[in-house]
């Protein structure tokens, strides 16, 4: 069998479509502290937004619903690492965020996790990789 490769070599921006973007933004960069990377004006009143935990090379696009006008409330698939759990989920807990109740602990070698979402119902999951 012949071995598959690919021109890919990384993954780039993840999109997250929303309603409201500065509020969105706001939550971002400000609750979650994350760094802005692009602000672009594409025209029509579209603008281009993305944002990323420092030195980290893929990136957040916050964007408006595009032409099938859905946005806010999604499992964004999106999965982000953090060295401290229990620090990270009662930061965004007293920053008024929408977290689990409850860290998620199923044992080896399942790390633990919880999920959050944004303003608009967009789901992330923060997880403690194994070390």
């Amino acid at each position: 069998m012949p071995q598959t490769k690919t021109r890919i070599s990384k993954l780039g921006v993840v999109i997250i479509p929303v309603k409201d973007q500065e509020s969105a933004y706001a939550f971002y960069t400000d609750v979650l502290g994350f760094e802005k990377r692009t602000e672009a004006d594409m025209g029509n009143g579209y603008k281009w937004l993305e944002v990323a935990p420092e030195g980290a090379e893929t990136t957040i696009a916050i964007v408006l619903p595009g032409p099938d006008g859905e946005a806010g409330g999604r499992q964004t698939g999106i999965s982000l690492f953090t060295d401290d759990i229990e620090a990270t989920h009662a930061d965004l807990k007293d920053k008024g965020v929408d977290v689990d109740a409850e860290i998620s602990r199923m044992g080896d070698p399942v790390p633990p996790m919880f999920w959050f979402r944004d303003p608009e119902g967009n789901s992330l999951l923060i997880v403690e990789p194994q070390r």
